[in-house]
């Protein structure tokens, strides 16, 4: 909202300093603080106010060290990332901008979701909170949402050139001429369109994109059926993404940490795939409206950080589902939009660890169960931080050692931007 206040005063007052609020760089720079700010300060009175209530964690004893000392720490906590994204989005950001519009949407559903969850936990004493039944009825729908976002909303576009939207039929919305140079040639004057397609950048493949349009069209069927291929694919995606993240939040630190982690780099991304010169440069799709994810991204990773505050070892408070759900809907939600879901695996490998994990060990235990008529296990517990503080590693010590591989992993998705 400040964006057009200043806006305003700028063509008509010519107010000094009205002109910042155009820049992204500042926006980003003035929504990190804010988050950071609002999630320091008022999370400790959040904090209070959850203890006033009781709304303590139960904990069950699975013989982990140190795992009794939790019971009674403040849960749904994530109430306290939730303000700190929502808030500054709303003061900072676009808030008719496509992407700003479904990325507050992804928040909030994901949140709701996880509040009733943590609410049935805490106020109704049932320890298995919302049936699962009606968690994968939200992330669906919210896949659903941001599919068809994506297939048919008019601001959701790519730039390509003129002569390739011709060549694959793609429904062109502008065409427009540019000057581009990169790296070999020098500049030079290109016809460019806005098209509005499915295409996602991927590396190591010829012209770095998969087009969706494309297989659906190489088994045989029209492009009106292309939903039939790419909405279940963002359900797919929202659904693991959000799970597990969930399934991530078992020690202090550990989800919020890797969050804003990724939250970093999906800035990143934002960045050159909003900049046109960047865009060309690493011959990536240039994405049109997209710049208002860097402010968003920006947001997210001072909300994380902010959160981290209190929820690094020995944790104050702990996110709950309100803020695990949240944080995998957003992840998803971006990534997707930034046409960077191929990526997930990479980005998000410490989720995708852990929920295989999980996978895995049920998976094993019931074929020796069958076998052999007796459960065999392949890690000594599951999620695989557990299996590491079984093996007797310190908590704070588990996290560090994963916010390392999550920065490897983040860097190394970076890295694919020039592996083209």
């Amino acid at each position: 909202m400040l964006y057009y206040l200043f806006e305003y005063l700028d063509k008509n007052y010519n107010l000094p300093g009205a002109g910042l609020f155009q820049y992204i760089s500042f926006r980003a720079g003035a929504g990190i603080i804010l988050a950071l700010v609002i999630a320091i300060l008022f999370g400790n009175k959040i904090i209070r106010s959850l203890k006033r209530m009781q709304i303590g964690e139960t904990v069950r004893d699975l013989g982990l060290e140190g795992q009794k000392v939790k019971e009674g720490t403040p849960t749904m906590g994530g109430i306290i990332i939730v303000i700190a994204i929502i808030v500054p989005t709303l003061l900072f950001a676009k808030i008719d901008n496509i992407y700003i519009i479904v990325l507050m949407i992804s928040t909030l559903w994901m949140a709701t979701i996880g509040f009733i969850d943590d609410y049935i936990k805490v106020f109704k004493k049932n320890k298995d909170g919302l049936k699962a039944k009606f968690k994968i009825i939200g992330q669906v729908g919210l896949g659903l949402f941001i599919g068809l976002v994506m297939l048919y909303n008019n601001d959701i576009l790519v730039r390509v050139p003129k002569s390739v939207a011709i060549e694959n039929n793609y429904t062109i919305v502008k065409t427009f001429k540019t000057k581009i140079s990169s790296i070999n040639k020098p500049q030079e004057e290109k016809e460019m369109a806005y098209v509005k397609t499915t295409l996602t950048n991927l590396p190591f493949i010829s012209h770095n994109q998969l087009d969706y349009k494309f297989i659906i069209e190489s088994i045989g069927l029209n492009k009106k059926w292309l939903f039939l291929l790419f909405i279940p694919i963002m359900i797919i995606i929202v659904t693991a993404v959000s799970n597990a993240a969930n399934l991530t939040d078992g020690l202090d630190g550990l989800t919020s940490g890797t969050a804003a982690i990724i939250g970093a780099t999906l800035g990143i991304l934002a960045y050159v795939s909003s900049n046109t010169i960047i865009a060309d440069y690493l011959n990536i799709l240039y994405i049109p409206y997209s710049e208002e994810m860097v402010v968003f991204s920006a947001i997210f990773l001072g909300a994380t950080i902010g959160f981290l505050w209190y929820n690094s070892f020995p944790a104050k408070v702990f996110m709950g589902d309100t803020g695990s759900l949240a944080i995998g809907g957003v992840i998803a939600a971006m990534a997707i939009m930034l046409r960077k879901e191929l990526l997930i695996p990479v980005l998000c490998g410490i989720f995708l660890a852990e929920s295989l994990s999980v996978i895995i060990q049920v998976l094993y235990f019931k074929y020796t169960k069958a076998r052999t008529g007796e459960g065999k296990r392949i890690f000594l517990m599951s999620p695989l931080h557990h299996h590491y503080q079984k093996k007797g590693i310190h908590e704070a010590k588990i996290v560090v050692r994963f916010w390392i591989v999550g920065i490897m992993l983040a860097v190394l998705t970076i890295i694919t931007l020039k592996i083209r």
